[in-house]
């Protein structure tokens, strides 16, 4: 009996950790090959790949994002080779199970929950006797009956072989996502999310983690994503974690879903004093800082606490932080949410998730939909269309806002210049998002493409629509931001550059002549004249750079701006800044 395990992942770049435990667990009894696709991956391209290897079961893992194109597949796939019996598992299938199996005759079985006991039971069955009435945890069909049997108690984690240690995985590690997970369930019981459906938490032996981790590491895993609901959960074990991969993490990078209100001072302290610059990441759901929306969705959050722990790894400087925030929860209207945003944004993460509610199957907050009028997609990804509080007209303008706040703030394209108007020209940086998301759809270009070049005319445009006050500033700060953006000289750039050849040679020979007027460290690149032709860009600036990089003071004080690239080659642009003589082009 030949079995396939498949499933459609967002990206190429990720990969399944719950069709390797499924191997893992089974292999010494079937033979079984892990296949894996994309939702962009043409259905025919699918379903012939299927075909060709001629299996006679065929296990698909199955989640929101991929469900629908998921069903196209099974559709397609048993037209063509009837006898092939269909397995569906996953969380999107482990909830309404009785529906799917409905909705789905060509679905033969549908594992439950926890599937690697379940599904390795299942496939002894179909080899053997089908006594399918015996396999807990699984839902089949009699007949025309659908049955559905008793839950499986949960396993005990020390007792699953490991999923990272097949041959055929190694020579991808560099190049995708590595999902791991140290525990199983979740403390909490937030009504939006499957995980608080299980209750308790269990972990993995600590001792055989670290080995695992040690393998991926060794073998070349450049990016390792913890799927641990809680990981700080338990003190000393998230600690003992921390220090292992402080030791041997050989540039490899970690992220962890973290609780922040609960992280103790001294992790903190540890982590600032001891963590590499880079090798950890945290992602950390606020969702909501509306006490009242958060006390009726079960989430336990102290705010005050969650903003002391991200300001304070963010001063450390040592690890990028990933907020996330859920639109359409209960009680929570524009202006609350318009608040929750604010709060959020003024610990100016690194990345900050704006997302719509979605009525997930099997939680708290879809089985109470009615109650608060909530009006959803009836097909994955279920995302809310409205409720009493926040109608379909204020889901469709935050949905603005979220789309510029991709382009413009977590895609790091115009950190200066973004940070300045939302200082200086805005209310609030809610109120920035929102106006220049309404103007970016006015003109329709969410229809349209765009260039790196396009985000800057756009916002420019925008902002000398509106009337801003200090463009001069604004774009001083824009240029600057689109030489950080390139890696090598730029060939052309969006503003008319109007300084004539004469005046731009000249500060580049001053430069050149008196380079530690720039900065030390540019003198020690000792580049002549000839070089900074070739491998830098000049700007003149209406103010002091420096001063207000340094201090978010704007003083009038015209200074050029020296972009370098190195011709090294590798390594980042460089900028540097000297102050001009007033009516001159000369040095200060």
């Amino acid at each position: 009996m030949k079995i396939a395990l498949a499933t459609l992942n967002a990206k190429y770049i990720h990969t399944s950790l719950a069709l390797r435990y499924l191997k893992a667990y089974s292999e010494r009894d079937f033979e079984i090959e892990i296949v894996e696709y994309t939702i962009k991956d043409p259905v025919m391209n699918i379903v012939s790949d299927l075909y060709g290897r001629q299996p006679d079961v065929v296990g698909f893992s199955c989640y929101i994002w991929n469900i629908e194109e998921t069903i196209t597949v099974i559709d397609m796939l048993k037209k063509v080779k009837p006898d092939v019996k269909i397995v569906l598992g996953g969380p999107e299938v482990s909830y309404d199970t009785d529906y799917w199996m409905k909705r789905l005759p060509q679905v033969d079985f549908i594992v439950v929950g926890e599937g690697e006991a379940t599904f390795h039971q299942l496939l002894t069955e179909l080899r053997g006797e089908q006594k399918f009435h015996f396999v807990l945890g699984l839902a089949y069909r009699d007949g025309d009956e659908v049955r559905i049997n008793p839950p499986r108690p949960k396993l005990d984690l020390n007792h699953l072989p490991s999923p990272h240690r097949f041959p055929e995985d190694v020579a991808h590690l560099p190049n995708r996502v590595v999902y791991f997970e140290t525990s199983r369930g979740c403390p909490f019981s937030c009504q939006f999310c499957l995980s608080s459906i299980e209750v308790g938490v269990r972990y993995f032996d600590i001792e055989r983690t670290k080995q695992d981790l040690l393998y991926l590491i060794n073998h070349g895993a450049k990016l390792i994503k913890f799927v641990d609901r809680t990981f700080n959960i338990k003190r000393d074990y998230a600690m003992e974690i921390f220090q292992f991969l402080i030791d041997n993490h050989q540039g490899c990078v970690f992220q962890f879903e973290i609780t922040a209100d609960i992280m103790r001072p001294e992790v903190l302290d540890f982590l600032a004093e001891h963590a590499p610059p880079g090798i950890f990441r945290f992602e950390i759901g606020v969702q909501s800082t509306n006490d009242p929306t958060n006390l009726l969705v079960k989430r336990r959050q102290n705010f005050t606490k969650l903003a002391r722990t991200v300001t304070k790894v963010k001063e450390s400087g040592k690890i990028a932080q990933h907020l996330d925030l859920i639109a359409g929860l209960p009680l929570e209207d524009y202006t609350t949410f318009k608040k929750t945003f604010n709060d959020v944004f003024a610990l100016e993460p690194e990345e900050l998730q704006l997302g719509f509610l979605k009525m997930l199957r099997g939680t708290g907050m879809r089985h109470d939909a009615e109650k608060y009028n909530y009006v959803f997609m009836e097909r994955a990804p279920y995302e809310i269309l409205g409720n009493d509080h926040l109608p379909f007209s204020d889901i469709v303008r935050i949905k603005r806002v979220e789309d510029v706040l991709e382009k413009y703030w977590n895609a790091h394209r115009m950190d200066h210049t973004i940070s300045y108007l939302i200082r200086h020209e805005f209310p609030s940086p809610f109120d920035f998002f929102q106006e220049f998301g309404d103007y970016w759809e006015a003109r329709g270009w969410r229809k349209i493409g765009h260039q790196l070049e396009d985000l800057f005319t756009r916002l420019r445009d925008f902002l000398q629509q509106r009337g801003t006050k200090r463009m001069d500033v604004i774009l001083g700060l824009m240029k600057y931001d689109y030489y950080l953006n390139h890696k090598q000289r730029p060939r052309k750039v969006w503003w008319d550059f109007n300084m004539d050849k004469a005046t731009h040679a000249d500060l580049l020979r001053q430069a050149a002549e008196q380079p530690g007027r720039l900065s030390d460290e540019f003198a020690s690149n000792r580049l002549n004249e000839r070089d900074l032709h070739k491998h830098a860009v000049v700007e003149i600036l209406p103010f002091d750079l420096d001063a207000y990089l340094a201090t978010g003071r704007v003083l009038e004080q015209r200074t050029a701006l020296f972009a370098v690239y190195r011709p090294k080659g590798g390594e980042p642009v460089r900028c540097y800044t000297m102050k001009l003589d007033e009516g001159a082009v000369r040095l200060a």
